[in-house]
């Protein structure tokens, strides 16, 4: 697999099943990203949560300029399906501490860009202390000449968004993790 496909991934991580593979069988085409973070699942989880009011990637892209928090904010971890994520997405399904799996919103703009995604943000714990972030990306491109664009420029632009995302949540949650609690 090329890097743009498979960016801080190893093979055996690939061969797990995402819990997105549960809901989009019909979404062929798969992205892959990874990170391992020194801290808590929980602590991690607790991160991905914050998607629901920001990408945490690169903000003057995709967050209006508006900066993405730097500090947790009480009840986003109160999760419900159907609940909005960064703007284009809705959480289809999560387990606390463990993944949060979304959807770009039907019929939306995003849908008709960039097709149909989904995306598991899957927490494999490695100790008490440690863990990897991985990422599946399961996309239908869209047909016609918009469809072959995207095939081309969505894994690449996506592994620049989503290594500076992952990378942005391993620093605020490793930064969480080692403060000393008051």
């Amino acid at each position: 697999m090329a890097i743009g496909d498979s960016w801080g991934t190893q093979a055996s991580e690939r061969c797990l099943t995402f819990p997105c593979d549960r809901y989009e069988e019909e979404l062929p085409h798969a992205l892959y990203r990874g990170v391992t973070v020194e801290s808590p699942p929980a602590v991690v989880f607790r991160w991905l949560c914050q998607m629901r009011v920001a990408p945490y990637s690169y903000d003057w892209i995709d967050n209006l300029g508006r900066r993405s928090p730097q500090t947790l904010i009480d009840g986003l971890d109160d999760l419900a399906r159907g609940q909005e994520f960064m703007g284009i997405f809705e959480l289809i399904d999560f387990e606390p501490d463990r993944h949060i799996t979304i959807r770009t919103k039907p019929s939306s703009r995003a849908t008709r860009i960039f097709g149909d995604v989904s995306a598991s943000y899957l927490i494999v714990p490695l100790g008490p202390s440690r863990c990897r972030l991985l990422v599946k990306v399961r996309v239908q491109y869209p047909r016609g000449m918009v469809g072959r664009m995207m095939r081309v420029f969505l894994p690449w632009g996506d592994l620049i968004m989503m290594r500076r995302q992952l990378l942005q949540f391993k620093q605020l949650a490793e930064g969480l993790a080692t403060r000393p609690r008051r």
